[in-house]
């Protein structure tokens, strides 16, 4: 199941940005009482009594403005209404209700999303009471009075959220479809590979960098396996952003990558590896992600019987964090190596999901312990009495040891590697996590 996308929404200056940092628990977006700071929509993963979602924060909608930032961040706001899934809408009670509140109102029915109505700068509720009720007036609901900046109240917003999260997961039917986001640099490819796959023009191609700005769902069939490609603007490097809806679809591409399975990282050949890859891999890594890193333009390289270990090997250096990464060298224009991608799709999905026998983990974690000694500290030795696997997509394991002060990063590695030796994992990354028990049982 993909996390769940919350957007706040609202015309500027209504306080979303704070109302974000109260959530997220630390200042990420800038905060000042001039309206549009908020230029670009900002991202983070938020945790409520154990469930988790995506927290979108927007810039202030103006339906009506002319002013060239406002329209791009009204723009940005309408991508955030059409990912989200449940839609935070907050209006101020100082100024009260305006012609702006019931245009954005307006904007969120067509976009047939649900709402939770946020009446926002309620510090004193006694004081207030009367101002909120006539929010009722935009006829979507009981309005909901919060104060961002003293954290009054956010716990009922939060509890509505996510009854209106719960709800759509009933009513959604889960596919089960394995999803493939392909992200990478602008112009590496990525409509081009979805396109061949196609057999037709479906994703808009063009030799202008970062043609493709928002995620676009595919449906593909291969040799009688469905699958859904998620195709992605490309990231670029922060300081050669110089239009604001590029800003915008880097967080568009962060949530392609919550909803795929795996990635397949495209790379261009004439360019190597760069650090912007490396930023892109990160991204994927850190959310778990099954990783394919597929070489573009192979066909236009001039090579010899060196060149695709020297090319790997400089793959395996600046990605070093992902090891685990399936590599493949093709060509979109010409189509070779496309069924071997295929291949390595499979292969990854598989890994990506599978699930050890606690017996066996256990067998191999005597072994492991056996053949390296655990480390120690002031006469104390790190024991390891019991490991499980607790989850899939990534396969995740936790080990019960004596004492967590006794890890040691290299130690994991071991353990991480004496896994990958025996069950493979190719493509995936896994997790391993320690916790504590006072004797073994």
């Amino acid at each position: 199941m993909s996390k769940p996308i919350v957007a706040i929404v609202g015309r500027p200056n209504v306080g979303k940005s704070t109302l974000f940092n109260a959530l997220c628990g630390e200042k990420i977006a800038i905060v000042e009482d001039t309206p549009g700071v908020t230029r670009d929509r900002i991202y983070a993963e938020i945790t409520w009594l154990n469930n988790k979602f995506a927290l979108i924060d927007t810039g202030g909608i103006e339906p009506k403005s002319d002013d060239v930032m406002l329209t791009h961040m009204r723009a940005q706001a309408e991508i955030a209404i059409d990912m989200a899934d449940v839609i935070i809408f907050m209006t101020d009670v100082r100024t009260g209700l305006t012609d702006s509140d019931y245009s954005v109102c307006d904007m969120l029915r067509k976009a047939n999303k649900p709402v939770v109505l946020v009446v926002n700068k309620v510090d004193n509720f006694e004081k207030f009471e009367t101002d909120v009720y006539e929010f009722y007036n935009l006829g979507i609901g009981e309005p909901i009075p919060i104060s961002a900046a003293s954290k009054l109240g956010l716990g009922d917003m939060l509890d509505v959220v996510m009854e209106n999260i719960f709800a759509a997961d009933i009513e959604d039917i889960e596919d089960e479809r394995p999803k493939i986001a392909v992200i990478g640099k602008p112009n590496v490819g990525k409509s081009s590979l979805i396109n061949k796959i196609l057999g037709e023009e479906r994703v808009i191609v063009s030799d202008i960098a970062g043609t493709t700005r928002d995620a676009i769902d595919t449906d593909v069939v291969w040799n009688g396996q469905e699958y859904v490609f998620i195709d992605t603007a490309g990231l670029r490097r922060k300081n050669k952003i110089n239009e604001d809806l590029e800003k915008y679809s880097i967080v568009r591409t962060v949530a392609a990558i919550e909803r795929a399975d795996i990635v397949i990282l495209m790379i261009d050949a004439n360019d190597g590896v760069t650090e912007q890859d490396a930023k892109i891999a990160g991204i994927a890594h850190e959310r778990g992600k099954g990783m394919i890193i597929a070489v573009n333009k192979w066909d236009m390289i001039e090579k010899d019987t060196h060149t695709a270990n020297e090319f790997t090997e400089e793959i395996q250096r600046v990605l070093s964090f992902v090891p685990y990464a399936e590599i493949v060298y093709l060509s979109v224009k010409t189509g070779q190596r496309i069924n071997r991608l295929f291949m390595l799709i499979n292969s990854v999905i598989q890994n990506h999901q599978l699930r050890v026998a606690t017996g066996v983990l256990n067998e191999i974690l005597a072994e492991a312990v056996a053949m390296k000694q655990p480390p120690s500290d002031k006469g104390k030795r790190l024991r390891l009495y019991y490991i499980t696997q607790v989850s899939v997509k990534p396969p995740t394991f936790v080990i019960f040891i004596n004492d967590k002060k006794l890890t040691h990063f290299s130690y994991e590695r071991y353990i991480e590697n004496r896994i990958r030796d025996t069950f493979g994992f190719r493509g995936t990354p896994i997790k391993i996590f320690f916790r504590e028990r006072k004797g073994k049982e």
